[in-house]
């Protein structure tokens, strides 16, 4: 007669056979389902809670099924590393070489214009006008100058969108800026300007143009309007691109909401109401949904964790930027130079692996790849990542945790696995040396609710906000 072994003894009988195979490590690693690297078919329901005194909306992951508008073609992986690896080009180069112009005593910054736009991931759903034109828009914190398409617009100048087109001689509250205003005038503080434009009516408008690192160009009249972020709060006079020609590699969203910190940006244009202070949560999936949220907390922060944050500089104030001083795998701290981390990290929501120096990268790499020796890994492939794995055949996977510290001895566990691996890939990557600044990519910071207080002058991370 076969003896029963009670769910209990089963459950402890596992768990002791995995602390011992772990070297009862086991608290340093987290056992996840294989299905946990497959893409979710339906949208699951947000867990986020309702966050008082502050302007929330829904966002979600632009090719997944919460996607407003429903998903559109999801690029290959190595065709989004593609992309991505373009706009970190582009980011770390623009702040190296304001860097080396400051070096130099020179005050002016290079006018290559924005980051790429179609590696942006992330998509909120905003009103604009008066009465309110339901819009799905691009978030990017690398960006400044919001833009929605408007009409009239042909198909020669303006690309397929799934919402209707905004149309300005529809809306009570649209006003065109004149040309010879300040606010005008100012544009070209960021090299947005372009120009002057005439109006249906003779008038001199102010016209704006932005040209992306992939070429992607829009261009049309800077105007204000009534944008409205949920029922009951809305923000009056909103500075915006009313895009008339737009030419490039754009893929059917409506335009593009602007969070970086220069002051064409929504949150630089609310912080009067917001205190500058901005806050998002990128959800663990693409078949999940987080928030995009205006305010920071009015009296409880007890759940964040907050690092001192900085800018490249007055004149380059779109990137937020933070300093890294340590990385742990697996409860074990990296041996890693202080020195290496020196240049700083932009945190940005638009790119998509997190680019680490040179000599940083290679030792999480040999932390990680020993940490996961129990699984095959892949050779090196044209996506450009190096430490990919074979999960083939697995129920269940064992990761090990990953922590980034931060300056002020703050440290923030990534959510394992969608924070530590993108589609069986670590999702970090080396610059080519420890000379270059590093860019905190999008997938460490899923499931964290991220605080950009600008007033304060920091970031706060609160775990397991979506």
């Amino acid at each position: 007669m076969t003896a029963m072994v009670s769910p209990v003894l089963w459950c402890a009988l596992l768990c002791s056979l995995y602390s011992v195979a772990l070297g009862g490590d086991e608290h340093n690693f987290v056992v996840v389902p294989a299905s946990s690297f497959e893409p979710e078919a339906a949208c699951s329901t947000s867990v986020t809670s309702e966050l008082p005194n502050r302007a929330s909306v829904p966002l979600a992951h632009r090719h997944g099924p919460c996607a407003p508008s429903g998903a559109s073609g999801k690029p290959s992986l190595a065709e989004r590393l593609r992309r991505d690896r373009a706009r970190a080009n582009y980011i770390t180069g623009k702040a190296s070489a304001r860097t080396r112009m400051l070096s130099a005593g020179d005050a002016s910054v290079p006018t290559f214009l924005g980051d790429s736009v179609d590696s942006l991931e992330y998509v909120v759903t905003l009103g604009i006008g008066t009465p309110a034109v339901q819009q799905t828009v691009l978030i990017d914190t690398g960006s400044d100058l919001s833009w929605v398409q408007c009409a009239p617009c042909n198909s020669t100048q303006c690309y397929p969108q799934k919402d209707p087109l905004f149309d300005p001689s529809k809306s009570s509250t649209f006003a065109p800026i004149p040309c010879a205003t300040d606010a005008c005038k100012a544009l070209s503080v960021d090299s947005y300007d372009n120009g002057c434009t005439n109006g249906t009516d003779g008038a001199s408008l102010c016209g704006y143009a932005i040209e992306y690192g992939n070429r992607a160009v829009t261009t049309g009249v800077y105007s204000t309007e009534m944008l409205t972020l949920n029922t009951g709060v809305s923000v009056s006079n909103f500075s915006f691109g009313c895009g008339s020609n737009q030419h490039g590699p754009y893929d059917k969203f409506d335009g593009l909401l602007g969070l970086g910190g220069a002051p064409e940006s929504l949150v630089s244009q609310t912080s009067s109401v917001y205190g500058g202070a901005f806050s998002y949560c990128l959800p663990p999936a693409s078949g999940s949904a987080g928030f995009l949220t205006l305010g920071a907390p009015s009296n409880n922060t007890a759940d964040f964790l907050f690092t001192p944050m900085r800018r490249l500089s007055p004149e380059l104030a779109t990137f937020y930027v933070v300093t890294l001083t340590g990385i742990s795998v697996a409860g074990k701290v990296l041996d890693i130079p202080p020195a290496v981390f020196s240049k700083g990290m932009i945190i940005d929501s638009g790119t998509v692996i997190t680019g680490l120096p040179k000599t940083a990268y290679a030792a999480l790499r040999s932390a990680f790849q020993s940490a996961m020796s129990q699984y095959p890994l892949l050779p090196p492939s044209e996506n450009g990542l190096d430490t990919c794995y074979n999960f083939t055949g697995n129920s269940s996977v064992t990761v090990p945790k990953v922590a980034l510290t931060f300056s002020g001895g703050t440290t923030v566990d990534l959510s394992v696995p969608s924070g530590v691996l993108v589609e069986g890939c670590l999702a970090f990557r080396g610059e080519r040396s420890d000379s270059i600044g590093g860019i905190i990519g999008n997938v460490n910071q899923r499931t964290l609710e991220l605080l950009y207080d600008s007033g304060r002058g920091s970031v706060g991370f609160r775990a397991g906000a979506c």
